[in-house]
C-alpha cells in the first residue's frame, strides 16, 4: 500500500499498472491530466487471510487548490510472490 501511495506522489504509473492486477487494471492511468500535490497517507488497519489482503487507508491530497480526503479499503490478492491491488470501495 505503502509503494503504490508513492507511485501515486511520484506519478510512476508504470508501477501503479505494474502492482494492480490484471482481472481489474485498467489500459493507463493518465496521473498527469489532474497535477496533485500528494499531502499524506494513514493507513488504518489491514488484515490477511492466505493469499488476500484488505488494507484501510486515508490518503489526503489536493486538487486545483481543493483538499481531498480519500478513505478507501483496499482488497490485494497474493500471486507467483507478488502483492497486486485488487479493487476497492471508497467509503
Amino acid at each position: 500500500m505503502r509503494s503504490r501511495y508513492t507511485a501515486y506522489v511520484l506519478n510512476n504509473e508504470v508501477y501503479l499498472l505494474a502492482t494492480w492486477h490484471a482481472s481489474t487494471r485498467p489500459a493507463s492511468l493518465n496521473l498527469t491530466a489532474h497535477p496533485t500535490q500528494w499531502l499524506g497517507l494513514e493507513v488504518k488497519k489491514h488484515h490477511t487471510t492466505g493469499d488476500s489482503a484488505s488494507v484501510e487507508f486515508v490518503a489526503r491530497y489536493r486538487i486545483n487548490g481543493r483538499a481531498v480526503r480519500l478513505h478507501e479499503i483496499s482488497r490485494f490478492v497474493h500471486e507467483d510472490g507478488c502483492w497486486y491491488y485488487v479493487d476497492g470501495v471508497i467509503d
